[in-house]
């Protein structure tokens, strides 16, 4: 319910820091897209923990790196709408 409170951002691969609580989407050449989090990077590599296991991707295979970051306004509206949206489902529900 909350995964829409995230978006990504676009960061270029120099600025990403080695906090290994980040969050990334990567953008290959191919145009397949890998999401997980930073286990390391340096120049050549960049390592992150999918739901797959560990992938190793090289920086030339690279085409975008994204971060993922909390998105407040779409929590704020979220959290705004949910309770009108739901009084409207269980009105238009009850047959009134």
């Amino acid at each position: 319910m909350f995964q829409s409170c995230f978006s990504y951002k676009s960061i270029g691969y120099n600025n990403i820091e080695n906090d290994k609580k980040q969050k990334f989407k990567v953008v290959k050449i191919d145009r397949t897209n890998i999401k997980g989090q930073l286990v390391s990077k340096n120049e050549k590599t960049m390592i992150l923990e999918t739901k797959v296991g560990l992938q190793t991707i090289d920086v030339e295979e690279i085409y975008d790196v994204k971060v993922r970051k909390f998105a407040f306004l779409k929590t704020l509206g979220f959290s705004i709408a949910s309770p009108y949206l739901l009084g409207i489902l269980l009105y238009a529900m009850s047959g009134w």
